[in-house]
């Protein structure tokens, strides 16, 4: 006997949770199936919510140590409890993920527990981890399944010495050194977590620059403000192995010396994770890098199965495959379902900030696209300078003809939250002076958007 649903969703990550809360919203009777029994996904369980759990802790750890003494606050000898620092972080997760079980009762989503495969068009098998089958029949199957880490030829993840960010999450002990493979974001984040909690930490990139893919100017001077925090570099850097010892490891760079050290994190993007979920059974071929071919309705080759979030390639990123399951069910159920790609902003959670929507100057000069600037510093904003974090700037890139805002990148404190503003903007379709017309309050971190805004027209008034 199998249970018949309207939709079925593979994976309880923020795309797929997102859209079988959403189709049940619409009417549709919705099976989600998740083989991890915490709900949420990597983003939750070992991604987005525990590392930014573990920077702010980290962040506040380094404050207490050495940065309130010319706030006029003396404290006394400062300790690192590293045990509860992850137990604060595992709390964090936990709370989060009985939040999501929540959400999915209240909508009354049915969840499985188990691996979900695909046997034929509209049938997915749930196997759990007794061996145990539930058959599931439905009209349409959403794939959502994300990521995983990936890693570089002649590197094997031992779980231990050799790791990716899931296991940089949760290191016992500090280590005394650590390397980190990936100049990207995950890479920068957890490298500052371990290196504001007293790990001496080296950042190997391969390119020339950290950050691909972000603003050129924004990623030169987020890599000046890292290596003044502690943080090295070693940049056009082609790692080729890295070697196990007793109790050390030995990374391998070709054309230097190795680098020796206790522990490496791999942190060189991520593969869409489409390993035994039945597509060949139904004729779905994945391209050479293994994502998900879909159409403008996030539908696949086969009809009534689609694919929504990592699995089908673009920015990896939580809120991406949010909008997308949001747009993919509204798809199936009302016949209109978009997402703007040129409106999803980026965030890199370092102290400070980096924050991106939108086309970068590379983008616009590569595209022959006509573009103004206007940028703003931080430290001529009071309330930047009122709170000690004067780092940074606010750029924003309008079209040189019509003045729409193209894009936005902002390094400083609260970037990610300020980003919001210019994303909305950019969704609206905005100008820089409709932007700059806005009254700001005073003072705020925001107003260096609004003065950035005015910059592109050259009419900055604070700097």
């Amino acid at each position: 006997m199998s249970t018949q649903h309207d939709l079925i969703v593979i994976g309880a990550g923020p795309g797929g949770y997102v859209a079988a809360i959403r189709a049940a919203q619409l009417g549709l009777k919705v099976a989600c199936i998740e083989k991890e029994p915490a709900l949420g996904g990597t983003c939750l369980r070992v991604g987005c919510i525990p590392s930014k759990a573990l920077l702010e802790s980290s962040e506040l750890f380094e404050q207490a140590k050495d940065g309130l003494i010319n706030r006029g606050i003396r404290i006394g000898k400062v300790e690192l409890d590293l045990p509860q620092m992850l137990n604060q972080k595992d709390q964090t997760v936990s709370t989060l993920t009985k939040g999501i079980e929540g959400l999915l009762k209240k909508n009354k989503v049915t969840r499985y527990l188990g691996h979900g495969r695909i046997t034929a068009p509209g049938a997915v098998s749930v196997t759990n981890s007794q061996g145990q089958v539930s058959e599931l029949t439905g009209k349409n199957i959403l794939i959502a399944t994300g990521s995983v880490p990936a890693t570089l030829p002649g590197i094997d993840f031992d779980g231990d010495r050799v790791v990716s960010s899931t296991e940089a999450l949760n290191f016992s002990t500090v280590p005394a050194k650590m390397v980190v493979i990936g100049g990207g974001a995950i890479g920068l984040e957890l490298g500052t977590v371990w290196r504001r909690l007293g790990s001496k930490v080296m950042v190997l990139e391969y390119l020339d620059r950290i950050l691909p893919g972000m603003d050129d100017e924004l990623a030169k001077q987020s890599l000046k403000v890292l290596k003044s925090q502690g943080l090295e570099f070693q940049l056009g850097a082609k790692v080729t192995g890295v070697t196990l010892n007793r109790k050390t490891c030995d990374v391998h760079v070709e054309g230097h010396e190795n680098l020796r050290c206790d522990r490496v994190l791999v942190a060189v993007g991520r593969r869409p994770n489409t390993a035994d979920l039945g597509l060949e059974s139904v004729g779905i071929e994945t391209d050479k890098r293994g994502f998900i071919p879909i159409n403008e309705a996030y539908q696949s080759s086969v009809n009534g199965i689609y694919a929504i979030g990592d699995v089908i390639g673009g920015a990896m990123l939580a809120h991406k495959a949010e909008e997308e399951g949001i747009a993919c069910v509204e798809k199936i159920v009302t016949g209109y379902g978009h997402v703007n790609y040129d409106a999803i902003p980026a965030i890199v959670y370092s102290s400070p900030e980096i924050a991106s929507v939108g086309a970068t100057e590379e983008q616009l000069k590569e595209s022959g696209i006509d573009y103004k600037k206007g940028s703003f510093p931080f430290a001529a904003n009071g309330r930047a300078r009122a709170i000690g974090h004067t780092e940074g700037m606010v750029k924003i890139l309008a079209d040189k003809k019509t003045d729409r805002i193209l894009g936005a990148h902002i390094l400083g404190p609260h970037a990610g939250d300020l980003i919001a503003e210019v994303a909305v903007a950019i969704e609206f379709c905005a100008s820089s002076e409709d932007l700059a017309r806005c009254t700001h309050a005073h003072p705020t971190l925001a107003e260096a958007v609004k003065e950035a805004a005015m910059a592109v027209d050259k009419r900055a008034i604070h700097f």
